[in-house]
């Protein structure tokens, strides 16, 4: 099974965040990472139809370049990952999981839409550390 990818904002400071939680977390390197802004997650998108310029949301790619390739989106996509992550993680995900994606994803949406102005912004995806940097789909 190929490994999941997550798709970010590479210029976000929440979504940077995000992926060194997850890389901290990861104990088995289950998660390859990809920015939005990079040809491996617009080639992605667009085979699903996405349009890879729209920023707002992070994504997981599962079973990438196979017949049943899927994406995750929003909310859908974290806990995906707080699952994958286990520990204290996987029963917060099923706890969150209880609320309904209507009300779930409006709530993703509205951190996603004040992002920048709260956790900031970089002109430049951030680098990873020497040892994640096979991880990274983009380098």
């Amino acid at each position: 099974m190929p490994h999941p990818i997550l798709l970010y904002d590479g210029v976000c400071g929440l979504c940077n965040r995000f992926v060194q939680f997850i890389l901290r977390r990861d104990r088995n390197a289950i998660f390859r990472f990809a920015s939005l802004q990079s040809p491996v997650a617009a080639l992605i998108l667009t085979r699903h139809g996405v349009n890879p310029t729209d920023l707002d949301t992070v994504y997981v790619v599962i079973n990438q370049e196979l017949p049943d390739e899927y994406l995750l989106s929003r909310s859908d996509a974290v806990l995906f990952v707080l699952k994958q992550l286990g520990g204290v993680w996987r029963p917060a995900a099923s706890i969150l999981q209880l609320l309904p994606k209507v009300l779930r994803d409006p709530a993703y949406n509205t951190v996603a839409r004040h992002r920048y102005r709260i956790f900031g912004r970089s002109d430049v995806c951030t680098l990873p550390r020497d040892a994640d940097h096979t991880r990274f789909l983009d380098q």
